[in-house]
């Protein structure tokens, strides 16, 4: 039974993605808007929402290393694989904005993580410790890169620089959307739980459940609804996604599990959130060259997750 619903939640993860790329980037052109304004936000938001379920879910049962791995294993997961396997299905074009704001954007979050991490090298806790003033400065980050959005949505309207579709209607794309993503986040919730639920019968650890499966099984929404976005040429929708997905985990999901409840951090983690930062860099640098992250780029990404997996595997 664990195994059909495992397929069962492939087949809902897969086709969910197909209606939620299509849906959303017809509303795109509808609000007259960018499509990666629309990966940016709703689409961003849509996939990354297994990843908040997880990580609150986890902060009310006072499990720290659930909430705060997940989210920085997600994040490479993100980086890496989805970004490589969507670059070389497709080439993934990079608007300027992203280079010059959304992906600076994304570091800026990551090192912030990595500041509010460090409450002993810093000398302010006897502790490492993400407080809840820290989960409240990440919302207010959120706030100003939701309001940036919006003003950057405002401007692309009245400059009407967005092609509009023949034929599109509200209703239609509305339930698409809507369907689209009720159908992830119920796929990928049988994807995590099935998988872990396999993983544990065959005698992995549970910490290694939660650094691999888990991670990776909360970030299949944004690897299915990429590559999707890219196989329709969609790669504005694709990267945006991503782009989005990394913010939003950093500020909004850990920003309110802080909250919730004070995070202890693990020592082991420190080591994961510094590659993060790396990767978002080699990122910035790789969507620098011709404007574009091509199969070459996207190659060296997804090997570079393979390395990763290896380590922590080997770490555990």
């Amino acid at each position: 039974m664990t195994y059909i619903l495992l397929i069962v939640g492939f087949a809902l993860l897969i086709k969910g993605a197909d209606f939620f790329v299509e849906g959303s980037s017809k509303i795109a052109s509808l609000l007259n808007i960018p499509p990666l304004l629309v990966g940016l936000t709703i689409v961003a938001f849509g996939t990354s929402s297994p990843e908040a379920t997880v990580s609150i879910l986890a902060a009310l049962d006072d499990n720290a290393d659930v909430a705060l791995g997940n989210v920085v294993g997600s994040n490479i997961f993100n980086i890496t694989l989805v970004v490589g396997l969507t670059a070389f299905i497709a080439p993934l074009k990079v608007e300027s904005e992203t280079i010059r704001k959304e992906i600076p954007f994304t570091l800026l979050a990551s090192v912030a993580l990595l500041v509010f991490m460090s409450d002993m090298a810093l000398q302010t806790l006897n502790e490492n410790l993400i407080t809840r003033s820290d989960g409240l400065i990440l919302l207010l980050f959120m706030a100003v890169f939701i309001s940036y959005i919006l003003e950057v949505a405002r401007k692309s309207r009245s400059e009407g620089n967005v092609a509009q579709i023949e034929g599109v209607t509200w209703k239609k794309n509305i339930f698409l959307t809507i369907a689209g993503l009720a159908a992830i986040i119920f796929g990928g919730d049988l994807v995590v739980n099935s998988s872990t639920e396999i993983a544990l019968a065959i005698g992995m650890s549970e910490t290694l459940v939660g650094l691999t499966i888990v991670a990776v099984g909360t970030s299949l929404p944004e690897l299915i609804t990429s590559v999707t976005a890219a196989i329709k040429k969609q790669s504005e929708i694709a990267l945006g996604n991503i782009v989005g997905s990394n913010i939003f985990n950093i500020l909004f999901v850990l920003g309110a599990s802080s909250v919730i409840s004070p995070l202890a951090v693990n020592g082991k983690i420190f080591m994961d959130v510094i590659l993060m930062i790396i990767l978002t860099l080699l990122l910035l640098v790789f969507s620098r060259t011709k404007f574009k992250i091509g199969k070459v780029e996207g190659i060296v990404l997804a090997v570079a997750y393979v390395v990763y997996l290896v380590y922590i595997i080997i770490r555990n």
